[in-house]
């Protein structure tokens, strides 16, 4: 008899644990930046799908982005700015970065790559 409860009182902490562990969690919330996009459509924002698909205009973000890929001391920030180059040689800048050495770095980036005409820097600098 005592076997019989030992088996039955496994038997029922197994199932107890394995309910606990078959219960499935609510997903956690997708990330909301539409506050952010909304502001991006009232400001007419270049986003990448202004993107310039000229041969010379995809030359010059591959520059750029290869500038900033390349220097190290560029933070994940930095390195995930959005670059947008239109027809006219323009580059837009966009993103959070670090600090104001890093905007100011990304910027000069783009002013050095051959055929830019000018330069929009939009990057805002992450509050401390």
């Amino acid at each position: 008899m005592n076997h019989s409860r030992s088996i039955l009182l496994v038997a029922s902490s197994l199932s107890i644990v394995l309910g606990a562990c078959n219960r499935r969690s609510d997903p956690p919330p997708a990330p909301d930046n539409t506050a952010s996009n909304k502001g991006d459509a009232a400001k007419t924002a270049k986003s990448p799908m202004d993107q310039s698909q000229s041969i010379d205009d995809v030359k010059i973000t591959a520059e750029i982005r290869r500038a900033i890929m390349d220097d190290k001391t560029m933070s994940i920030n930095a390195q995930n700015c959005k670059i947008v180059t239109d027809k006219a040689g323009k580059v837009t800048l966009r993103g959070v970065v670090n600090s104001q050495t890093e905007k100011d770095a990304i910027e000069l980036k783009a002013k050095s790559a051959s055929g830019v005409s000018s330069v929009d820097n939009q990057l805002e600098v992450k509050p401390s």
